[in-house]
């Protein structure tokens, strides 16, 4: 859930990794995006309410890149019987799910900040092993306020890079 920078990453290791692989968006503008570029197995748009019940009870685990607040209820509902709801967006505002949901399905929330050092090892090893790429836009110091004006408006493919040591700093 959630096509940004943490989210591009999550489609990609678990690519890597074999797994089939569905991208939740709320909306459609990112599908050709994470079919084609990041080559998604599936794309799901949220808002689709006839999209989620056919995908009602069909994933194992779902990861929560998103960082603003957004109801859990009907995502929830995407899980199979113990599937794992993964938290590494932070949203400020408390989120909110009906136990009865949780309980019948015997379903788990959990959330992950960073794993240990010899995780983040084991995690950039495989990275290059695959020969994997991030994607990101360099830019230099000058361009920074519109960097961050980008960031607001969700303008970014997928991470900004600063490039001190091309800028002019003087």
């Amino acid at each position: 859930m959630g096509l940004g920078g943490v989210g591009h990453l999550g489609v990609k290791i678990a690519k890597a990794m074999g797994h089939h692989v569905t991208v939740i968006s709320s909306s459609n503008k990112e599908r050709k995006e994470a079919m084609e570029d990041l080559n998604a197995d599936v794309f799901l748009v949220s808002t689709d309410e006839d999209e989620m019940r056919k995908a009602a009870n069909s994933l194992d685990y779902i990861l929560d890149t998103v960082p603003v607040f957004h109801p859990l209820q009907s995502y929830l509902s995407l899980l199979k019987t113990q599937g794992k709801f993964i938290l590494v967006g932070a949203p400020q505002q408390p989120l909110e799910i009906q136990a009865g949901v949780m309980i019948a399905g015997n379903k788990t929330v959990t959330g992950s900040f960073i794993g240990s050092m010899k995780d983040v090892q084991e995690l950039l090893d495989f990275w290059a092993g695959k020969g994997m790429t991030t994607m990101i836009e360099v830019v230099k110091m000058s361009y920074v306020n519109k960097a961050f004006e980008r960031m607001e408006k969700n303008d970014v493919r997928y991470r900004f890079v600063l490039d001190v040591a091309g800028s002019n700093l003087e």
